[in-house]
């Protein structure tokens, strides 16, 4: 209990200050690592392996519904990037330059890549004639670069990982069904797989992404009660299209323009898993991308036959499709049972002697630290449905902290209060002006999560200006 207690107490207790806690555990946990480059983090093996498995759950989602990968340019040049007004304009206060090739000055600036909406429309352009070459799913697995001012490890990086979907199609009514479906594979992976319950809606005009007609976002409550954008899905219309001269002869033989959507999802949504289902014992992980699902931790296994039933355990779990490891180092036993902890593992089984006498292992639950004995016989079945009840177990808590902290308000002054008192999403009617948005910003401290789906008719008219009222929306302080 001695190294137990000693491992612990790396981390902040979260109640004291979360945001300390959440950098504790990205680097206790082996996450993420620093380098001489402000906000250009790296991802260590076990974040990175994180990383992997949420990259395999999507892309088998995205090839399930049609899409191919490509890979597009780094670099892109600055007249290119022009084309679309709106969309440079967004983009360039975090743009970075390449102005010198080797020793030479380039006679045109190059920017690395915040987003490849203008590369997929140059290629595009050249390679769209007819109705037949529609619709065009793309996605790009890659590292973008948007300087940031202000960097946070996962949430907040300079470079960071992510996908980029691009779709081409003939009709806009093609293009919108595109933008929600895939909003829905990005809500399917956050519950289904992260056990992130999600609020999925329309961004307000004023936080769309730049460029586009529409935005479609999840968003997700952290354990501190803030928001976090966790996957956005863009409807661009034509805009795009007619910029870049992309046109298609439809199959009346006559030319068209076709219509354009993009949808990301990064690394930051790591730091989501962390800071919605993270304790302070570190890290809390789902375990359908936990890198070890199960960690076998041999009891006494110098004597006789220890060393071996752990073995055939572990062989046998893997043979099930399980990601196992089995640490027989000469460290103490609690000091490896904190070491996981830390690590986020769902499962630990415990295996010594006496157990074998029973034909039975200790089974510990990372979510809840439940112990139980089990019987070797069936153990692939036992650990498959723990598994499940861990991420059941997961999803059911972060979905009542979300239920919980969703307060209605009526007023302005309603509004800012719930928020100071706690925290979470605020929900008002809103006549759709921008000052009363702003407004609720600079006064209340929030801003728009976006107008929901599901929407609820809470009052007539807008809480900030006594305007006739046209949505619901969601309000919130967002990472």
């Amino acid at each position: 209990m001695a190294d137990n207690k000693k491992m612990v107490e790396q981390i902040t207790d979260m109640e004291q200050d979360f945001a300390q806690w959440y950098t504790d555990v990205c680097t206790k946990a082996d996450l993420i690592g620093y380098t001489s480059v402000k906000g250009m983090f790296i991802l260590r093996p076990y974040g990175y392996a994180i990383w992997e498995n949420i990259q395999r759950e999507m892309d088998a989602r995205f090839k399930a519904t049609g899409h191919t990968n490509v890979a597009m340019p780094l670099l892109i040049p600055e007249s290119l990037l022009q084309k679309e007004k709106d969309h440079v304009e967004g983009f360039a206060p975090e743009c970075a330059w390449v102005t010198m090739g080797g020793s030479e000055k380039l006679d045109e600036r190059l920017c690395v890549r915040p987003t490849s909406e203008t590369l997929f429309c140059e290629h595009w352009s050249q390679i769209v004639h007819s109705w037949r070459d529609l619709p065009l799913l793309y996605n790009q697995w890659c590292s973008v670069l948007r300087w940031e001012k202000t960097t946070r490890p996962f949430l907040r990086h300079r470079e960071f990982l992510w996908q980029e979907g691009h779709t081409l199609h003939a009709t806009a009514q093609e293009a919108i069904e595109e933008t929600e479906r895939m909003l829905n594979v990005y809500a399917d992976v956050c519950e289904n797989i992260l056990a992130m319950p999600v609020v999925k809606g329309i961004k307000t005009d004023k936080e769309k992404f730049a460029g586009a007609e529409r935005t479609y976002t999840i968003e997700c409550m952290m354990h501190d009660r803030k928001a976090l954008q966790n996957g956005t899905s863009h409807y661009f219309g034509d805009g795009f299209a007619k910029a870049f001269g992309i046109t298609f002869t439809d199959k009346d033989n006559v030319q068209k323009t076709p219509f354009e959507t993009s949808w990301g999802f990064t690394t930051r949504t790591i730091g989501g898993v962390i800071m919605t289902h993270g304790d302070n014992s570190g890290l809390v992980l789902p375990p359908k991308v936990a890198p070890i699902q199960v960690v076998v931790i041999p009891v006494a296994g110098h004597k006789p036959g220890v060393m071996e039933a752990n073995q055939a355990v572990v062989d046998a779990l893997t043979a099930a499709g399980f990601r196992v490891k089995m640490d027989a180092s000469d460290k103490a036993p609690g000091w490896k049972f904190a070491e996981y902890e830390m690590k986020g593992v769902p499962l630990r089984l415990e295996l010594g002697p006496k157990d074998m006498e029973k034909n039975q292992c200790v089974l510990v639950r990372r979510d809840n630290g439940e112990e139980s004995f089990v019987s070797l016989d069936g153990i692939e079945k036992t650990v498959a449905d723990t598994l499940q009840a861990v991420h059941d177990g997961l999803f059911a808590k972060a979905k009542r902290n979300l239920d919980e902290h969703c307060y209605p308000a009526f007023s302005l002054e309603e509004a800012k209060a719930l928020q100071l008192e706690r925290g979470g999403f605020i929900k008002t009617m809103w006549c759709g002006d921008a000052d009363c948005e702003e407004r609720m910003k600079a006064e209340a401290g929030m801003s728009s999560r976006c107008i929901p789906f599901d929407q609820e008719h809470l009052a007539d008219v807008c809480p900030i200006c006594g305007k006739p009222a046209k949505h619901m929306v969601y309000w919130g302080v967002a990472y």
